[in-house]
């Protein structure tokens, strides 16, 4: 195995614009329009995989920043060859070097994590960016549960984990365990309000701490949130019963950095109501197949919560069905077109929260200072009037307000209407994105600045690493000496370690509890699930099995089924140019080359790195069985696909345990579709073409 740094050839001659010059795909049914365009518009306008549109557009702050010279450069950020390097991909986490400079590799690979879980769909738009950067939320985000669920999932990690740590702060404070510290604000607000100076106090600490970093650690010491008891300040044993994380609140054990928190916010998705239940299980009706039809034999689990409140009714001797109770289907239609704006509402929360986050702690290669400066200079002014404003002043004030507000409705309304018509995107102006965070990321746009920089400079970001292992079940280290908490070092260690004893006991009763009472039931009921589970596997291998026949007869719905179910022998190290993936069926590989003129994405049966054979014959042999060829800057949307339908998926994952390749469709400015099926490394190829080209992206 190549280490990192290895040199992959990935360039290609440009795609003739002569059909009958391309190399041929008949075997594999393309036509004409299935090869390349390439159209003398654009390929003047890039001469980078990053530059910007050729009819004008110019490029957004992260395509900027792409391609700016950063001081403190990681290995993604040194273009050093014409050709791709590979940084990592398929390593051990050990072995690949920094990337991003200022940036850890463990936060750099949470970031892409979580990227790959809220990134279903894009579009590239034309459309003016108010707030200069791209990769916003559309309007028309069309919603389905398992998007509810992303969204859910992230203000979790987001906006609920943050007002956890607050809380414990607060409950740190109040406690008096650390009393020098409490002490001093104590003293700080007594003689605040001694002196009538509340507001600005608070004021002038807030602005303090946005403009200067150090003072937070300083007034707020960090502690694990496991590990503090949110009741008295103090100290407790995590939830987990070991202190293996310290941003999530149990403690539970990761093996990379964020995990837990992620599977955290999973499992709190996962207990909520009957509209959960529907999140939970990951229903995303957009990205199913066209025609699937175990899919559709499958009965859907989100009735089950229906069905069972029908039952409790009819029990009870009412009538639930439809015939009888009008208002069943009104009200359920009614609940579900509710859902979009709250998913909406749901995401702008969290898009606000991680820019205010980006905006106190900038990450690289986006400004540090400007942010904090900004929203300081905001409160400036509210400090300023404070130190002239009474508690008298301030009432009269506010009582103004209140009547002005309630008696100058029509005044309001002619003011709206005079915006409306001369303003029309006022509001939008006003939203803080476009404001006094104009510029700011959330993590999203963050995360995909960063793929950019790595393609501007032949270096695209290896995938998180993976393992099949279970975390270790051992604290993280911890200095207790350094955590400004009311407990000896002994105490910490002794609360962030499994009590052996303990550990011991539990173990004793619940193998004597079993073996008294319940292992004859649970013996009998794991047969008879384990019955009806392998009868359901036999049945998957079955329909798969039918459906190899169905395809070779022709059948594009049974063609796009072929290695959903990719057996372990099958999986190879792939990326970063070459992705294993099927297209009509056939076996082959996905290839991106950035090193001609125009940037492409294509398909052909053999692969172009080297696999198989020398680079140079290998890219000759990619050139003979090349199906499609599509310029990057061409690409109009971006849509991943289920290689299965979502309940088809949970039915498979449940009986044979294997995991689902799903699939990727491509559409060009002209509307033509191309639909690849079986990828190996689905999102790494999904993020690489978003980074490589430079359209103005709206996720959908």
């Amino acid at each position: 195995m190549p280490m990192p740094g290895y040199v992959f050839r990935d360039g290609q001659p440009i795609p003739d614009s002569d059909p009958k010059s391309q190399p041929d795909g008949g075997q594999l049914g393309t036509s004409s329009t299935d090869m390349t365009r390439v159209s003398t518009s654009t390929s003047s306008a890039m001469n980078t995989p990053t530059s910007s549109a050729a009819d004008g557009d110019h490029p957004t702050d992260s395509h900027a920043l792409a391609n700016a010279d950063h001081d403190h450069k990681g290995a993604a950020q040194v273009n050093e060859h014409d050709t791709i390097k590979n940084l990592g991909w398929n390593h051990h986490p050990n072995d690949v070097p920094d990337l991003v400079g200022g940036l850890d590799n463990e936060d750099l690979w949470t970031l892409i994590r979580r990227f790959n879980k809220q990134m279903y769909h894009v579009k590239a738009t034309t459309a003016p960016l108010l707030g200069g950067l791209d990769l916003n939320i559309a309007d028309e985000d069309e919603f389905s549960p398992d998007k509810l669920r992303a969204n859910v999932e992230r203000l979790y990690m987001t906006v609920i984990i943050g007002l956890m740590g607050f809380g414990k702060h607060i409950a740190r404070l109040r406690s008096w365990r650390e009393p020098r510290r409490t002490g001093a604000f104590a003293a700080a607000y007594a003689v605040a309000w001694i002196f009538n100076l509340l507001v600005p106090t608070f004021l002038t600490t807030v602005i303090v701490l946005i403009v200067y970093p150090p003072s937070r650690p300083f007034l707020f010491p960090p502690a694990p949130l496991a590990l503090v008891d949110s009741n008295t300040g103090g100290v407790q044993s995590p939830k987990a019963g070991v202190l293996g994380s310290h941003d999530s609140a149990t403690g539970a054990p990761e093996k990379h950095k964020g995990e837990a928190v992620e599977q955290e916010a999973s499992n709190f998705v996962s207990g909520i109501g009957s509209i959960a239940l529907s999140s939970a299980t990951g229903k995303h009706e957009q990205g199913d197949p066209d025609s699937d039809p175990l899919n559709k034999s499958v009965p859907d689990p989100t009735r089950l919560a229906m069905a069972g409140a029908d039952a409790k009714a009819s029990a009870q001797g009412g009538t639930p069905n439809e015939q009888h109770d009008k208002t069943k289907q009104p009200m359920e239609d009614a609940m579900w077109g509710k859902m979009r704006p709250v998913m909406h509402i749901i995401g702008d929360i969290s898009d606000g929260w991680e820019r205010f986050a980006n905006a106190l702690s900038p990450t690289a290669p986006f400004p540090k200072e400007k942010p904090r400066l900004t929203l300081a200079a905001v409160l400036a002014p509210a400090l300023a009037v404070s130190l002239i404003t009474t508690s008298a002043m301030f009432m009269k004030m506010a009582q103004l307000g209140v009547g002005v507000g309630f008696f100058s409705d029509p005044l309001v309304w002619r003011g709206l209407d005079w915006l409306n018509k001369n303003y029309p995107d006022w509001q939008k102006l006003l939203q803080i994105r476009n404001s006094i965070l104009k510029g700011v990321p959330t993590n999203a746009q963050l995360t995909i600045t960063l793929f950019r920089i790595g393609e501007a400079n032949k270096a695209p970001l290896p995938p998180p690493p993976s393992s099949d292992q279970p975390p270790p079940n051992k604290p993280k280290s911890l200095n207790g000496d350094d955590i400004a908490l009311d407990a000896s070092h002994e105490e910490i260690q002794a609360a962030i370690h499994e009590d052996p004893t303990e550990k011991e006991a539990a173990e004793v009763a619940a193998a004597t509890t079993v073996g008294a009472e319940e292992k004859p039931k649970h013996r009998h009921g794991a047969r008879i699930l384990g019955f009806f589970k392998g009868t359901t596997a036999t049945g998957v291998e079955t329909k798969l099995g039918v459906d190899k026949v169905r395809a070779k007869v022709g059948s594009t719905t049974a063609k796009n089924h072929l290695g959903v179910l990719p057996k372990e022998e099958e999986r190879v190290p792939t990326g970063p140019v070459d992705f294993k993936g099927r297209y009509k069926g056939h076996k082959g590989w996905v290839n991106i080359s950035t090193a001609a003129q125009v940037p492409c994405v294509s398909w052909s049966k053999a692969a172009s790195d080297g696999t198989g054979g020398a680079v140079e014959d290998s890219i000759d042999r990619h050139e003979k069985h090349v199906a499609f060829k599509v310029p990057i800057q061409e690409i109009q949307e971006l849509k991943k696909v289920g290689g299965l339908g979502w309940k088809a998926k949970i039915v498979v994952g449940w009986a044979t345990g294997k995991t689902v390749a799903d699939g990727l469709e491509i559409v060009d400015k002209e509307g033509n579709t191309w639909k690849l099926t079986a990828i190996q490394d689905r999102d790494e190829l999904f993020n690489r073409l978003i980074a490589i080209g430079g359209q103005k992206w709206e996720s959908w």
